[in-house]
């Protein structure tokens, strides 16, 4: 999906500025080519127009800046949240004939940072690679604007969003930071952004009129499972004993440290090299574990979401989750660490629907109405910008909930983030107001949240084609059966034993391992139903009580619809249709339009 207002792809300036693309990347980066997508959102680089780019693992997202960044004058600013990923960033290039590249970070030394800006400031690094958390202190951002870079690179995007499951605070500062270094053109980079987390990086970070380049996510590689769980005690046995027999290496996601740790000792029992990594381990221990398993010295690490970004290990043959994440964001994401090089991999998840409560329990936390009029209160009345750390002083809030609160406040128009880091009042809104305003704000959120966590139920009890279902909540049109997931295969048996005994099929699933009920299979109907295709993929809708929404996936006799009030819905189409709940917002009209 590619947003072209304002870009002709076939003039002559588009055709050159093509050519010059391909003729670096063969030239100085060795490649053969440019992959699909690549070559379109560097044209929006290169001619000097904001660009978001969601693209799936391994589909070159690094490219995207690398190659305009060598036609560009000035330097090339990427942030980078992790030193790990700086450091193989800056490993990728120097594999090739590409400028030099050098990081500013914590684990550096004096002569080694002095050096770095030796380099950006004289010509002979081209590429600076930096954590937000670099871009918060002051001294840096005023260095950095004396280089005036040309390119402002956002990696890992979605950590700017706080609606994504990989949430940074520090990313917040980053369009204040554009903005102090000359507003260079801005390119974002994420894996995987659903449409919510993806208006949010634009909003953010100030993107002006941005180029959408949204690159197909599947990856046909990766086989999708699901078994379902009615005893907890079942089900850990089965996850024990399925990560034991799988291919290696491995990761088993949990919901907590405890199961992590838990989990790891009784796969080490039986043998296997296998460690926990969660937020609660040592700097250094994490450290070890990580460089363990990228070297190969690990059969499994067991693992909670901490175990997210930096791991770029291509031959991850199994990824099993032993509960049920809080979105298919995050289980995308997670998933997406197995079969990286292409070839076949499996992603199972273990599910009971009790787990789900433990999800929304980690989804329903916010501040009260009390502490943010508190907040408001205590930003108008200081006499001048009020800094952070003497809010959180009065507040008594950790830096994570203080954090939130300020985003509410902000978000409803109370208070405004300066240059040095502190926080003035923005608008006329008195302290309660902006308390009411940034609460209802946080239950709309909080109603999104708890919808995605639904749509994890959905993706774990549907009948039908799982990676339908996967690619339909970030807005991809998938027609099934895929071949490569638990349920399509299922349904293929049976066509196969139909074929051969020449019996009606059994339109039921064969779930008694699992330990779910036998569910129909969704075999496909004999015909095009009649409202097929009237709320097609895209198009925005009005529900009668819900308001505006966008249609993210249609299938057979149900639409998968994020209204802006209440998230993610699924609703069945005889309802919406028969009862006359749901129409086509206005301007729709049922014709295809450009994909913006």
């Amino acid at each position: 999906m590619h947003d072209s207002t304002g870009t002709d792809g076939g003039s002559a300036s588009s055709r050159d500025a093509r050519a010059r693309l391909e003729r670096a990347a063969v030239e100085v980066f060795g490649w053969s080519g440019l992959r699909p997508g690549q070559a379109e959102a560097m044209e929006e680089v290169l001619r000097g127009r904001d660009t978001l780019v969601v693209m799936p693992t391994g589909a070159g997202k690094s490219a995207v800046y690398q190659v305009p960044a060598v036609l560009l004058p000035g330097p090339t600013v990427v942030v980078s949240p992790l030193i790990s990923l700086q450091r193989d960033q800056i490993e990728g290039l120097s594999d090739s004939d590409a400028p030099d590249a050098v990081a500013v970070n914590s684990a550096q030394g004096a002569g080694e940072t002095a050096e770095a800006w030796r380099a950006v400031r004289e010509g002979d690094a081209e590429y600076l690679l930096l954590s937000p958390e670099q871009l918060a202190k002051d001294e840096v951002v005023e260095r950095l604007a004396r280089t005036e870079p040309s390119l402002f690179v956002v990696d890992e995007a979605q950590c700017i969003s706080s609606w994504g499951h990989d949430f940074r605070p520090d990313y917040l500062r980053l369009g204040h930071v554009a903005e102090r270094l000359g507003r260079p053109t801005l390119l974002a980079l994420t894996a995987t952004a659903a449409p919510p987390v993806r208006e949010e990086i634009v909003e953010r970070l100030g993107m002006e009129r941005p180029a959408r380049i949204v690159a197909g996510f599947d990856r046909p590689n990766l086989r999708l499972e699901v078994r379902g769980f009615l005893d907890e005690a079942e089900k850990r046995r089965a996850v024990v004993e399925r990560a034991a027999a799988e291919a290696k290496p491995s990761i088993v996601y949990t919901a907590t440290r405890r199961e992590s740790e838990e989990y790891a000792e009784q796969l080490a029992d039986l043998g296997l090299a296998a460690v926990a990594y969660h937020a609660g381990l040592r700097s250094a221990e994490r450290s070890r574990a990580h460089e363990a398993f990228l070297d190969g010295g690990l059969d499994v690490v067991v693992a909670t979401s901490a175990f997210g970004m930096g791991i770029d290990k291509p031959d991850v043959r199994f990824v099993l989750h032993a509960s049920v994440p809080g979105s298919p964001d995050a289980y995308y994401q997670e998933i997406g660490r197995a079969g990286r090089d292409g070839a076949p991999a499996s992603a199972v998840l273990h599910y009971r629907s009790e787990d789900l409560g433990l999800q929304r329990f980690f989804s329903s936390g916010s501040p009260d109405t009390e502490t943010l009029a508190d907040i408001a209160d205590a930003v108008r009345g200081h006499d001048g910008p009020l800094p952070v750390a003497r809010l959180r002083e009065r507040t008594g809030l950790s830096a994570g909930r203080l954090t939130a609160a300020v985003n509410l406040l902000e978000e409803a128009g109370a208070v405004a983030a300066v240059p040095d880091g502190g926080l003035a009042p923005a608008g006329d809104l008195d302290p309660r107001e902006a308390a009411d305003r940034a609460a209802g704000l946080d239950r709309a959120r909080r109603r999104l949240e708890q919808s995605r966590v639904e749509m994890m139920r959905g993706y774990a009890e549907t009948t039908g084609c799982r990676r339908r279902f996967l690619l339909g909540y970030f807005g991809e049109e998938y027609e099934p059966p895929c071949g490569n997931c638990d349920n399509c295969l299922a349904a293929e048996e049976e066509r196969e034993r139909e074929r051969e005994g020449g019996n009606e099929p059994e339109r039921y699933e064969e779930r008694g391992a699992r330990g779910l009920p036998a569910q129909p299979v969704s075999l496909p109907e004999e015909g095009p139903r009649p409202d097929a295709g009237r709320f097609r993929t895209g198009a925005r809708v009005v529900h009668r009580e819900w308001g505006e929404g966008l249609v993210m996936s249609e299938e057979g006799d149900r639409i998968t619809v994020l209204f802006d009030t209440v998230g993610y819905r699924t609703l069945s189409l005889d309802a919406v249709v028969g009862q006359e709940l749901l129409d086509l917002a206005e301007g729709q009209g049922g014709q295809d339009e450009p994909d913006g």
